[in-house]
């Protein structure tokens, strides 16, 4: 007989509402560290249940029946819709199998190219002792990589600020609601407001360009032609706009945000860990002797592809995971009721002591030997997990470890004297104030 979660250790209720509200990472770091491997959380009238345990966590990432999308995602249905990120069931599965081809490894990369291009094109713009946010930097290099290579498109600057506001205000608001846990607001607040308006400019963009290439009559090889073309093999229909809308949206967000976040977080490490960066320097200079990079060479930059893992350790792009039980269920020999939402966070398993040492320190080196194999499934996860692992993964790496090297033979970034991070966890970890970089040539 499974036993009752709430006769387990968990913190109390006004430890929950000052803990979580106040800085919901460090919340779970500490609930994982003080109760143990299922932690039950009251949050008001939601009942949560934090996993740490790596089996339990892989037992629900890879039964997306039993365990679904959680609250937190609902509210973003305005933004995303019901996207690839959003959607459940029979029409998820539908939609990531018309999707998977775009990601294909061969497809994947003759994307390579076009990376390392749209990376080179920003250098020329970068100048000696120059001061920049190299956040906003990254968001649009890979706003624009994404853009040309699923959707074909060579955005303007006012398009590509218009869509960017947009995701900026929405991730923005949710930060705001999942804080209040998702409570009615009444009246309208100025960030609702704010939001509206940034989906209504997100819808506009998103149509314009399908009804551009609706109207120009010409199917490419890219994303948005494809999903156009396919048809339902039970009626023949294709997808409207506001399908296809939804699925860029996501493919939009999920495709440029992840990237851009970490190789911001990595931007920072270096700054503050010489050693490694001068040892990526010397990798570099062995390997691309001062030319650009190519798909060839990823076997070759061995220690790279270590910086990002690590730094995708230390700050995942996204910080946790919940699923919701769609029934009555046990984990761990507990009762789990239908509805209660289930928290997997890679903040707390990166960070964790049990896996790895010295947890909270810059170490690509540990990387080597391949430890993802020795370390249990469900420790380190920055994709994800199960059925719903990031479509994404092969291209996000291929992107991060590319743009990382065209860079990093070239410039070292210093922070700058009066550089503030702080972290703002959101649909993914953002740096509130974005990292502010002066300009070294190598």
């Amino acid at each position: 007989m499974s036993k009752d979660l709430l006769t387990l250790p968990h913190p109390d209720e006004r430890t929950v509402m000052e803990g979580y509200s106040q800085n919901p990472l460090d919340f779970f770091k500490n609930c994982a560290r003080e109760f143990g491997e299922i932690v039950p959380v009251q949050l008001e009238d939601d009942l949560i249940c934090l996993l740490t345990n790596p089996e339990h966590i892989t037992e629900v990432l890879k039964n997306r029946v039993l365990f679904v999308k959680g609250k937190d995602l609902q509210i973003l249905h305005r933004f995303l819709g019901n996207g690839l990120i959003t959607s459940e069931g029979d029409f998820w599965q539908r939609q990531r199998r018309l999707t998977q081809p775009v990601f294909h490894q061969q497809r994947i990369e003759d994307y390579g190219a076009v990376m390392v291009e749209y990376t080179a094109r920003i250098l020329q713009t970068w100048r000696e002792d120059e001061v920049r946010d190299v956040y906003n930097d990254m968001m649009r290099l890979t706003f624009n990589i994404v853009m040309k290579t699923l959707f074909d498109q060579d955005m303007t600057d006012n398009e590509a600020n218009q869509i960017l506001y947009s995701v900026e205000e929405a991730m923005n608001w949710y930060e705001t609601q999942s804080v209040t846990n998702y409570a009615d607001q009444g009246e309208l607040t100025p960030a609702d407001i704010r939001y509206q308006s940034a989906m209504e400019q997100l819808d506009q963009a998103m149509y314009a360009m399908i009804q551009q290439r609706r109207e120009q009559g010409e199917m490419k090889r890219d994303l948005l032609s494809m999903l156009m073309q396919v048809q339902d093999a039970d009626d023949g229909s294709k997808m409207s706009d506001l399908q296809l809308r939804d699925e860029a949206a996501s493919l939009i967000t999920a495709g440029h945000e992840t990237t851009s976040n970490t190789l911001s977080w990595t931007w920072m490490l270096l700054a503050q860990h010489p050693q490694v960066r001068e040892k990526l320097t010397q990798e570099l200079k062995t390997v691309l002797d001062g030319r650009l990079p190519t798909l060839e060479d990823l076997p070759s930059l061995v220690y790279t592809t270590m910086i990002i893992k690590e730094s995708m350790r230390l700050y995942p792009a996204v910080t946790d995971l919940s699923r919701e039980a769609t029934q009555d269920c046990e984990i761990g020999g507990y009762f789990i009721p239908k509805g209660c939402t289930l928290i997997m966070s890679q903040w707390v398993m990166h960070r964790d002591p049990r896996y790895f040492e010295d947890p909270e320190v810059f170490i690509p080196e540990r990387w080597e030997n391949d430890i993802e194999k020795q370390i249990p499934r469900g420790v380190y996860f920055p994709f994800g997990d199960g059925p719903r692992f990031c479509i994404g993964k092969s291209f996000a790496m291929m992107e991060a470890v590319l743009i990382l090297a065209t860079i990093a033979q070239k410039w070292k970034l210093e922070l700058a004297p009066d550089c503030k991070i702080e972290l703002q966890p959101s649909i993914t970890l953002r740096p509130k104030h974005g990292i502010k970089v002066i300009l070294k040539q190598v």
